[in-house]
């Protein structure tokens, strides 16, 4: 992506582009407020005072002059990771002269040897903010697009080019670029509110946090542990999870429950094959405690349904039934097949796999229960006393602090 500077180009920038948050109506402004502090959250990790600019869909990261083209490409790769933006563009800022643009069109495609040596396809794409610059965009087009293909001998096709160089005319310059970063679109990260996750070490919970992440859920993360009947790996595992998916919003916090006396104390119960969702419930009962306590809205897991035994319809009504909390479940729809494949595309996937001891198999039984009936639950944890055993265990987490994932 990086290509040493000519003097043609100016100075580097970076150019992003927003999604559904333009869709917001009278809203809007609110979103562009919380997208725009997510940006400059994302780029305290660089030494750069960047000036951010907005205007029609379009934010401008003005980068100070003398910026190196590595920290602009980092810079650009780094916001990548920022919920609301489809396109993340590394541009070059230009005098608002024809003969300006056209130069450093004509210097970005000299970076492009390959693509020289080849004669592939171009086109040009022009959008012209500001009217009063003296030439339309379909001029601008032509004009740029005629010195490229006589200089270079490239052949235009305006129909899916491989090469396309687009130029954008602002209000105090214009700026010139060739190729994009995507983002991951959706809603920025603390504008619908602030979830409390399931974190387990397994597939399914991270690829749920990463939804409403771009959902623009703000959230932390609760991991049961079988300690003292497991080892650590289970916390190891989350926590490299927490901090995979901590690049997507500032400040994200892992607690972990001591869950395995409490499972024990369930088996003592005499829950039997209503074991798994017994502790379940008594995992949703001290989330929902600790959500109250770090002021979070809504409890977030990565049930999909029918997936496994204890996730069939009337399992999940029962275990809607141990909380008055909302339980999102943005899963809910997806097979097993999809969710990997997710998990890979967020790089949480290769984290997931690694062996380790799960707290939810402690324990539990040779065969689970597939129809649970809500009455047979709630005596169980009337035997138990689950209430107060929920928050006994939301007063023993322990938080877990994470490094600056950047």
């Amino acid at each position: 992506m990086s290509v040493v500077p000519p003097s043609a180009l100016g100075e580097p920038c970076v150019l992003l582009k927003l999604g559904e948050v333009v869709l917001k109506g009278k809203n809007r402004e609110l979103f562009e407020r919380r997208l725009q502090a997510n940006i400059k959250s994302a780029l305290k990790g660089f030494d750069v005072r960047a000036d951010v600019r907005q205007r029609h869909g379009v934010i401008a990261i003005l980068l100070p002059d003398g910026t190196s083209v590595d920290v602009a490409d980092a810079v650009a790769e780094r916001l990548t990771d920022v919920m609301g933006l489809v396109w993340i563009h590394r541009a070059w800022r230009v005098a608002k002269d024809p003969d300006a643009v056209t130069a450093a069109a004509l210097e970005l495609v000299a970076g492009r040897t390959e693509l020289i040596e080849r004669r592939a396809t171009f086109a040009v794409r022009s959008r012209r903010r500001d009217k009063r610059f003296p030439l339309r965009s379909n001029e601008l087009d032509r004009v740029v697009g005629g010195e490229i293909n006589d200089k270079y001998g490239l052949p235009v096709r305006l129909k899916n080019p491989e090469l396309t160089v687009h130029i954008e005319v602002d209000r105090d310059e214009v700026f010139v670029f060739t190729d994009g970063l995507p983002g991951h679109g959706g809603l920025p990260v603390g504008i619908s509110g602030r979830g409390l996750v399931l974190m387990s070490g397994g597939i399914d919970s991270p690829v749920a946090a990463y939804r409403m992440l771009r959902r623009g859920l703000s959230v932390d993360f609760l991991h049961f542990s079988g300690i003292p009947f497991t080892t650590s790996e289970s916390i190891y595992k989350a926590y490299a999870l927490v901090r995979k998916l901590s690049k997507f919003q500032d400040r994200a916090r892992l607690f972990v429950v001591p869950f395995g006396k409490a499972q024990q104390s369930l088996r003592s119960s005499g829950a039997d094959r209503l074991q798994v969702v017994a502790q379940r419930r008594l995992m949703l009962k001290t989330a929902e405690e600790v959500a109250h306590r770090l002021r979070r809205d809504v409890l977030v897991t990565g049930d999909s349904l029918g997936q496994v035994s204890s996730q069939t319809l009337q399992n999940l009504t029962a275990l809607d039934d141990a909380v008055a909390m909302p339980i999102l479940r943005p899963l809910i729809g997806m097979d097993k097949t999809e969710i990997m494949a997710e998990a890979r595309r967020i790089g949480t996937l290769a984290i997931s796999e690694l062996p380790d001891e799960d707290c939810c198999t402690l324990l539990a039984p040779r065969r689970a229960e597939t129809r649970a009936r809500i009455a047979d639950l709630r005596q169980i944890e009337k035997r138990l006393d689950a209430e107060e055993l929920a928050v006994q265990l939301a007063a023993s987490i322990q938080e877990y602090k994470l490094d600056d994932p950047a």
